[in-house]
């Protein structure tokens, strides 16, 4: 396997069951575009400008990839429509290597000097944010590491009993306060008690209101100040959660969030309800901020750290 070695054959199994609409649906598409076709000409390649656009690939990101493929026709002068699908296949590889550094190996954890690492997640309400912090407890939990949550997202009750119900369901620790409590103080009380645990890892839900920008930027800048008094360096990961079957309003909602705060971590979820995946290879290459994880199903284990050269085999496989 590309760069963790623990894709085991079920992951590999999920990760292309979770893909396979977004297999389908761009594949159908290229094998008709070809009919009749034996080399790729000005015809083929604003057809499949087409489909990588419809595909939720995003209009700069297309435009990169075939003026990438142009120039591998005219220096190899012909290129066979048989050809197509490698060449594809390798320029969004490219791409996505050149926008996908990670320092994360499976479910390790940075050092930080005798602190947790701490993640505060963040995204609009419905994206799966809630979900994406339960699933990310379970596997650090599986690969024995100290988990403590943070119900930050006091802006709606749903919120804080969502995530109190995945805390006992994942059996890690929570600290909450309830609705209407200061987020902030929740932030700072759970890392408090991560650092009494001596926890290894704190996740810290927050609110997904995108509605004013300027009251979210305040709450999520108050929120770090906070945790930083707690755990200097905190957070160490702003994790934005994206719902990929919303295609390219997840990417609008990349740039407001990158607006408001610092992201360098993202979760791109349901992707297996969608035939949008082409959104991971548009959002990583147009924000580079690293897609960390990605949601591929209900299950628990459904969250899988984002292997880029994976995701591309699953793709063209």
């Amino acid at each position: 396997m590309a760069f963790f070695g623990l894709f085991s054959k079920e992951k590999k199994e999920n990760l292309d069951k979770g893909l396979e609409k977004t297999k389908q649906s761009f594949f159908g598409k290229i094998a008709r575009i070809l009919v009749g076709k034996s080399k790729v000409d000005s015809e083929v390649l604003d057809n499949l400008e087409e489909i990588l656009i419809s595909s939720d690939v995003g209009v700069e990101t297309t435009l990169k990839i075939i003026e990438r493929i142009e120039e591998r026709v005219s220096r190899d002068k012909v290129l066979g429509t048989d050809e197509l699908n490698t060449v594809l296949r390798e320029e969004i590889a490219n791409l996505l290597e050149e926008n996908n550094a990670t320092n994360l190996v499976g479910f390790d954890l940075p050092k930080h000097e005798g602190n947790p690492h701490v993640i505060m997640v963040v995204g609009v309400n419905g994206v799966g944010k809630t979900t994406t912090i339960g699933k990310l407890a379970h596997q650090f939990k599986k690969a024995n590491k100290k988990v403590v949550l943070g119900a930050a997202d006091t802006f709606r009750a749903a919120a804080v009993d969502q995530l109190i119900i995945w805390s006992e369901r994942v059996g890690v620790p929570i600290v909450q306060q309830g609705m209407g409590a200061d987020p902030a103080s929740v932030a700072f009380d759970a890392l408090q008690s991560a650092k009494s645990q001596n926890a290894d890892v704190v996740i810290i839900d927050t609110a997904g209101r995108l509605h004013n920008k300027v009251n979210l930027m305040n709450e999520l800048s108050k929120i770090k100040r906070v945790m930083e008094k707690v755990v200097p360096g905190a957070p160490h990961e702003i994790l934005l959660v994206l719902d990929g079957s919303t295609g390219q309003n997840a990417f609008e909602q990349a740039k407001q969030f990158s607006l408001a705060t610092d992201i360098n971590a993202l979760a791109i979820t349901k992707l297996d309800g969608t035939a949008k995946g082409g959104v991971v290879i548009g959002i990583s290459d147009q924000m580079k901020i690293p897609v960390r994880y990605i949601g591929i199903g209900e299950g628990i284990e459904d969250l899988q750290i984002f292997d880029r050269n994976e995701f591309v085999n699953s793709l063209f496989s």
